[in-house]
């Protein structure tokens, strides 16, 4: 198998000293990881944006018709009340998924395109199955709630991991960031849905509340029990598709690159299906119980384990890039400013301070790729690299030996933390 000191064309010279804090315009274009022209980042993100856009007409109208109307009147309060309610917990949910994210963030345009996914693509999805198979199959409404709906939704959430897995494999380094794109898309699908439930309970939709509308207390009680009490529980139920998804990127058994992302299927749509099915037993008293007995549990359990992810993820790549630093690939005296995220950001100041904007910008490019490097030699030392290996792995080495005379750390400085 090949490594990397000898896939690379040259060493990066240990005793490198910096010359100047910032980054040559001519030095943005060299170094770039080679894409496969038939799966460019571009192309990914104008397919799933279209999906996105023609997928967010249907759903506007659904939501319109479902929140905006009230006796084939123009109602605007129960969807304005409904948008404004269901964002409340968007923003702390997404903050906690990029607080996770730190060590190597994702591209936030994909971060945005799972949102939309999410919100636009796996609602109308959803929707459609569901319709069209209480049509041809009448299904009751238990067994739409309990099965179909677990079902047909998890599916359509997790599609986009599916396509994210074949389309940008390589931005999928493990199971942390299954869970980060997992944890957008349901954030997404929950805020649609949540408008949907807000805005009709307060008009009196059909089957969401009292027939008529402005019934502030039953639009209360839907907010409380769906936005504070459990909006973690779309991002929650993706997360285990998302693990399954991460597992088979790393994995170095054949079957379990296919039985893991089924088997996280498989208990994404269990625990989504015991989630809705409660609420038919004991008259809606169910909803309490598996709460606290299957909920709560297992939402602690998943954020000790993302946490715990989230650490390992830290000593994994300073293991990764000592011996990285062993083989001449990177200076030993850089990894603490790049895997310390506290040095990270004190090294990012000092180049801001220093150098401007080009400063920080220098600086964000070699740490970004010194980390990239890290997860892929982290893949060799375990004897599972990706195909493209060598020629990813040459691009990182050639772009961290290109940018980094071009930084500086503060006052020459060891961050060993």
């Amino acid at each position: 198998m090949t490594s990397l000191a000898t896939a690379a064309p040259k060493r990066l010279d240990r005793c490198l000293l910096p010359r100047v804090v910032g980054l040559p315009d001519s030095l943005a274009r060299m170094g770039a990881i080679p894409k496969d022209p038939t799966r460019s980042n571009r192309t990914f993100t104008i397919v799933v944006g279209v999906l996105v856009v023609l997928a967010s007409l249907p759903v506007l109208g659904i939501v319109l018709l479902s929140t905006s109307v009230v006796d084939h009147h123009l109602a605007p309060t129960g969807a304005i009340l409904g948008v404004l309610f269901a964002a409340v917990p968007v923003v702390p949910l997404v903050y906690a998924y990029l607080w996770l994210d730190r060590y190597e963030p994702e591209p936030k345009s994909l971060l945005a395109l799972g949102l939309g996914w999410g919100a636009f693509v796996a609602v109308a999805a959803a929707l459609i199955v569901q319709s069209v198979g209480a049509l041809v199959a009448g299904w009751s409404q238990p067994t739409q709630l309990a099965v179909v709906a677990p079902v047909t939704e998890e599916a359509a959430k997790g599609l986009f991991l599916v396509v994210l897995l074949v389309w940008r494999r390589h931005l999928i380094d493990g199971v942390l960031d299954g869970i980060v794109y997992a944890g957008m898309v349901g954030i997404g699908f929950a805020f649609t849905e949540n408008i949907l439930y807000l805005g009709g309970t307060y008009n009196g939709t059909p089957g969401m509340g009292d027939s008529s509308s402005g019934h502030i207390g039953e639009f209360t009680v839907v907010f409380v029990m769906r936005c504070l009490f459990s909006p973690f529980a779309h991002p929650l139920f993706t997360a285990f598709t998302g693990i399954g998804i991460g597992i088979a990127v790393v994995t170095r058994k054949r079957w379990l690159k296919v039985v893991a992302p089924l088997l996280g299927y498989a208990v994404a749509v269990l625990a989504h299906g015991t989630w809705n099915g409660s609420t038919l037993l004991y008259d809606g008293a169910g909803f309490l119980l598996a709460y606290v007995v299957v909920m709560v549990p297992a939402f602690i359990s998943m954020v000790a384990f993302a946490i715990w992810r989230r650490k390992s993820e830290r000593t994994m790549l300073r293991q990764s890039l000592t011996d990285a630093a062993q083989r001449g690939l990177i200076p030993y005296t850089d990894i603490g400013w790049v895997v310390d995220l506290r040095g990270r950001d004190q090294a990012r100041k000092f180049a801001a301070a220093h150098g401007g904007a080009q400063g920080v910008a220098a600086m964000r490019e070699y740490q970004q790729a010194a980390i990239e490097l890290g997860y892929l030699h982290w893949r060799f030392l375990r004897g599972n690299p990706p195909p493209d290996f060598a020629a990813r792995g040459r691009a990182y080495v050639d772009r961290i030996g290109e940018v980094r005379p071009h930084i500086a750390f503060p006052n020459g400085q060891v961050m060993t933390g």
